[in-house]
């Protein structure tokens, strides 16, 4: 009975530190929410600014599981490359020991329940105030409950006799094999608890009440370096090729750097002992600096490698797509797991914005296609079989459509799952931009359809416009394909006021131009053209007009994001 309250106890403090440290987590994600994306947009960058953003975007969320996880659903949505995503992984390891330092210098220095009882209130009535600044309130009370289950855990640890972890006293001297058993429980530890964070902190608590001696402790911690490649590797199952591979670079990644630094064990305990002296700063101080070396030294052996370790791991995982694939894969389907501890909201808009573009592009494409093909539907005779071009077209048209409208149905939903997460109120306002432009962007291919149809009813009616109709056509078909151009290149970034005029000009320019093709038409009527043929004429005015509409409703969305 006494063991199954210890066991209740460790995991009800293990529980509190989690949580807490997921709320502030989302606290400081709240804060540092717009710039936050702004550190992803390095990604893109070289190897240096990739290591860079991975240590800076985990130091930030205190979890490299909840980073490697988010690169490869990026690297799967291809928002990342896998020479990119090697580089993000390795900052990720650095920037994980952060949570080792914390623990070290605060929670086992100072008088935890004096810090924590205090963050825990200050937190909660500045959460619960109506002020700009009460997402500070978050990070406090999140740090709050985080050191309470520190304290809850450190209390605990005393009470475990040495009889209740002789399995691991009595081979904690055994050289070699004191080594492999402390790095199989640190494995184990963080495959259970899904959190080196949380396995770092019950190792550190366990060396700093005793139970544990110094090279057991960092043992275990290597360990733990290999247990926490587990969500990477869930999160890959199921996905492309290349996020397999993103997967596998983080277990090869820590493995290998776990091999390496059990042969030279020994010397690496010396080289931290020597940089910080146990004896002097304390064992937690001294495993959260063994921490840190460990990570930097894998870093800096691999860094110069990256473009063979990519090509290692292609050959490891090789894409075995050998027929091409379709650039339309009805259904779509976009994956979103929600509900996790390390669940990144502020950084899951990224992804969202990355499916818009290709929203984009696929409006784009079908406008490029239909606007293609109408002079030159219309220009051919009748015995050019224009009927079955024009069948053809709607026919593919249509499944574009279709999937739009997938897309649409996919990416709302997503959107909306987001929103029950906690955001910044700068990020809630984003979502609803985006939502509004998902809605754009699906009209546009709407209208793209209904222009294709226009097109296959004009050659089965054999209503052909007149050389007159369609060079005064071109033109205006012309702005609004520069308008659908414009809003793809610039999704995902804020419009500048110089950007907005120019959109808000070629908006002018547009309806202008509709004006005068819709006078063309009425006067061919007034002179007694055939009316069937000016009144669909004005139909495809007006068609293509609600498309460059959709566009400028788009781009004053995206000026609305600074």
């Amino acid at each position: 009975m006494q063991y199954l309250d210890i066991i209740f106890r460790i995991i009800g403090s293990l529980g509190l530190f989690l949580y807490g440290m997921k709320v502030m987590s989302d606290g400081i994600q709240h804060t540092a929410g717009p710039r936050l994306q702004q550190v992803l947009g390095f990604m893109t960058g070289n190897r240096v600014t990739a290591v860079l953003t991975g240590l800076v975007v985990t130091a930030i969320i205190q979890s490299s599981s909840a980073t490697t996880v988010m690169v490869v659903s990026f690297v799967n949505a291809g928002l990342l490359t896998l020479t990119q995503a090697i580089g993000v992984i390795m900052g990720a390891n650095i920037g994980t020991t952060i949570t080792g330092w914390i623990i070290s210098l605060v929670g086992f220095t100072l008088s935890i329940s004096a810090l924590a009882l205090p963050a825990v209130g200050l937190g909660f009535v500045m959460r619960m105030l109506k002020w700009k600044h009460r997402v500070l309130g978050e990070v406090l009370l999140g740090f709050g409950i985080l050191f309470l289950g520190l304290d809850f855990l450190t209390k605990s640890m005393p009470k475990l006799s040495v009889e209740a972890l002789s399995f691991i006293g009595a081979v904690s001297n055994q050289g070699l094999v004191s080594t492999l058993i402390g790095t199989g429980i640190g494995l184990v530890m963080t495959v259970i608890t899904h959190s080196s964070s949380a396995s770092t902190a019950i190792m550190l608590t366990m060396a700093h009440n005793g139970l544990i001696g110094y090279p057991m402790a960092a043992a275990m911690i290597l360990g733990a370096n290999i247990g926490t490649t587990i969500d990477a590797a869930l999160a890959s199952i199921g996905t492309k090729t290349v996020a397999r591979q993103t997967a596998l670079v983080h277990v090869l990644f820590n493995v290998i750097g776990t091999i390496w630094a059990l042969i030279l064990f020994q010397p690496l305990l010396l080289l931290v002992n020597w940089i910080i002296p146990g004896e002097e700063t304390g064992i937690t101080a001294q495993l959260a600096m063994f921490h840190s070396v460990f990570n930097l030294i894998n870093t800096l052996l691999f860094f110069p490698f990256v473009k063979p370790f990519a090509t290692l791991v292609s050959f490891l995982i090789k894409d075995t797509t050998s027929a091409p694939v379709s650039p339309i894969p009805s259904p779509y389907i976009l994956e979103y797991k929600s509900g996790s501890i390390q669940d990144t909201p502020e950084l899951n808009i990224l992804r969202a914005e990355k499916e818009i573009r290709d929203m984009a592009g696929l409006a784009a494409a079908m406008y490029q296609q239909v606007s293609t093909a109408f002079p030159s539907v219309q220009q051919r005779t009748a015995g050019d079989d224009k009927e079955s071009t024009v069948e053809a077209l709607v026919q593919d048209m249509g499944k574009q459509e279709q999937y739009a409208d997938e897309m649409r149905e996919e990416l709302t939903r997503f959107l909306i799952e987001c929103t029950r997460q906690q955001l910044s109120p700068q990020t809630e306002r984003k979502v609803s931009l985006l939502l509004r432009i998902v809605t754009d962007l699906e009209d546009v291919t709407d209208d793209c359809f209904s222009v294709a149809l226009l097109l296959e009813r004009s050659v089965k009616k054999n209503l052909n416009f007149k050389h007159k109709e369609m060079e005064a056509l071109m033109p205006y078909m012309g702005m609004v394909e520069a308008s659908l151009n414009f809003v793809q290149d610039h999704l995902g970034h804020p419009l500048s006021p110089e950007q907005g005029v120019y959109a808000k000009d070629l908006e002018g320019k547009i309806d202008r131009s509709r004006n005068k093709l819709r006078k063309l038409g009425r006067k061919r009527i007034e002179a007694g053209q055939d009316v069937k043929t000016e009144l669909l004429f004005i139909d495809v005015v007006r068609r293509i007009e609600n498309l460059g509409d959709y566009c400028y409703d788009i781009a004053v969305a995206l000026s609305a994001l600074h």
